[in-house]
């Protein structure tokens, strides 16, 4: 195979609200952490540990503008994009570099505000079971239909 393939895919959570900034020509760029999960039983201690990965997140233009609009901390997001490293120099003039992940597309998967109105409801909704019968309902007749099975 002679070519290549930089591509990420990331679920995790944000670590915070996504930061805007805005050029003269229209565009934007939204950057924003992204944390994941790793979790596993250590054999020496029988306990449970959790490692968290931290990723900076770029998000360019109307995707940028999407997030901030309905993303906050704590949402839960699917991520695909690339691997990007830019270098720059810091006050003293050192050489430092940062890895970026260049979000190409993102499916938001949950909302703080969807999980808390979801246990909310859940909590509200359970009752007991009626004590008189359902009626039954009534058996499916065999259609006529075009399916092949």
């Amino acid at each position: 195979m002679s070519g290549t393939l930089n591509k990420v895919m990331l679920i995790g959570h944000l670590g915070d609200e996504v930061k805007m900034h805005y050029f003269e020509g229209g565009g934007c760029v939204g950057r924003f952490p992204l944390a994941t999960n790793e979790t596993y039983v250590s054999k020496q201690t029988n306990e449970r540990v959790t490692n968290t990965d931290w990723h900076n997140i770029v998000v360019r233009n109307k995707g940028a503008e999407i997030c901030e609009k309905y993303l906050s901390k704590g949402d839960k997001v699917y991520i695909e994009g690339r691997l990007k490293t830019r270098k720059w120099q810091d006050e003293k003039g050192n050489d430092r570099y940062s890895t970026e992940i260049q979000c190409s597309d993102f499916t938001f998967l949950s909302t703080k505000k969807e999980s808390e109105s979801n246990a909310n409801n859940a909590a509200t909704q359970q009752k007991p079971a009626a004590a008189s019968p359902q009626p039954a309902s009534k058996p499916i007749e065999d259609a006529d239909d075009d399916l092949p099975f």
